[in-house]
């Protein structure tokens, strides 16, 4: 019999935010799998910190690149589809030796997140079970202390890798707004969110619910760098409450 794969959502950086399923997971799995930036320890195995099992092995995903290469680079998805079919190998290896296998994966794995890559290539031909997780987003409005959507307010979650003018033609239909993928898209996103009339409404937050903690006025951003785990809010709530 194959083991299964538990996709494990590690939630927005706080231990604390590990839901209990996933808590029980990662303690009894006899494989953690984790993925992780070149000389970095990975954000999901250290929100996992020392509740993995000493005895257990620990596979490690290094990204060939993060954010070195644009997506728009012919040579990304080549590259990191064959990250992800090595990656998938490495685990289907050990789930046909009748071996549970803990995947873990920062904020929910079918939000972004990498691990959804490698259950795309599995779930075909072994047992599963997928652990949502607090998402990035709830944990930085939940930091910000900002209130978000209420009533019928329609939410718009994008990435800041869409080009300025698609960007702002996004923002304007929606009451409240996500944008992820900061990092080096941030002058371009401040740009749209001015051309959508939003910026002073906008808040950055970066690292939430992680060490490092920074949340501001976006406004005040300008001409400054921002990491990769950083995002920007825009709260709804505009009508009467």
């Amino acid at each position: 019999m194959s083991g299964t794969l538990h996709v494990v959502g590690m939630g927005p950086g706080d231990p604390e935010l590990l839901t209990l399923k996933a808590l029980r997971l990662i303690e009894a799995a006899p494989v953690v799998a984790y993925f992780a930036k070149r000389g970095r320890t990975g954000h999901a195995r250290r929100i996992a910190g020392d509740r993995i099992d000493p005895r257990a092995e620990l596979l490690r995903f290094e990204y060939p690149f993060t954010t070195e290469l644009s997506v728009a680079d012919p040579r990304y998805l080549a590259e990191i589809g064959i990250f992800y079919e090595a990656s998938a190998a490495r685990l289907a290896e050990r789930l046909a030796l009748g071996r549970d296998v803990a995947l873990l994966c920062e904020g929910d794995p079918f939000f972004y997140g990498s691990a959804m890559y490698l259950f795309d290539r599995l779930h075909r031909e072994f047992p599963f079970e997928i652990v949502p997780g607090v998402t990035g987003m709830s944990g930085c409005w939940s930091a910000a202390g900002v209130p978000f959507t209420h009533g019928d307010d329609v939410l718009l979650v994008l990435p800041g890798t869409l080009d300025r003018q698609t960007l702002a033609a996004r923002l304007a239909i929606g009451d409240a707004a996500v944008i992820m993928k900061v990092g080096s898209n941030l002058a371009k996103i401040q740009a749209a969110l001015d051309d959508a009339g939003l910026l002073s409404r906008a808040i950055y937050v970066e690292s939430g619910m992680m060490p490092g903690q920074r949340i501001m006025p976006l406004a005040e951003m300008a001409g400054q760098a921002a990491p990769y785990f950083s995002m920007v809010l825009v709260p709804g709530r505009r009508r009467a409450r």
